[in-house]
């Protein structure tokens, strides 16, 4: 894992991506949990390849300020960066544009590096 190191997901708004499908409002535009979602999906991709055999990362806390709606039919793309590295926690920067460059969002992502089966050992 390194500093710097990007993820990125892209996806054109659809009608189960909008408040309304998701229960977050009543209006036909981009949820809050569906741009959630998309971040946390870019922090995936920027790890991926990079925490080595048997291990995987989960999600510890989340911080997103959604700034912009997003139609059906617009695409949304989340960057997510690797901004600290502290033992197995790693914070992300993300943030999300659409098609004409508005920022939809933007925030920061935790997720912690665990053993895969130790982890669901646990539940």
């Amino acid at each position: 894992m390194e500093i710097g190191s990007r993820g990125v997901v892209s996806t054109v708004v659809g009608e189960a991506d909008t408040a309304r499908a998701l229960g977050s409002g009543d209006v036909p535009v981009l949820g809050t949990p569906r741009l959630v979602a998309l971040a946390e999906a870019a922090t995936v991709e920027a790890l991926a390849g990079r925490l080595g055999e048997g291990r995987t990362s989960v999600g510890t806390r989340v911080e997103i300020a959604h700034r912009a709606a997003s139609a059906v039919g617009t695409r949304v793309t989340v960057t997510a960066e690797i901004v600290e590295v502290d033992g197995r926690r790693v914070v992300f920067s993300v943030s999300g544009v659409d098609e004409h460059g508005v920022n939809v969002g933007d925030g920061r992502i935790e997720r912690v590096v665990v053993e895969r089966e130790r982890f669901l050992g646990r539940l």
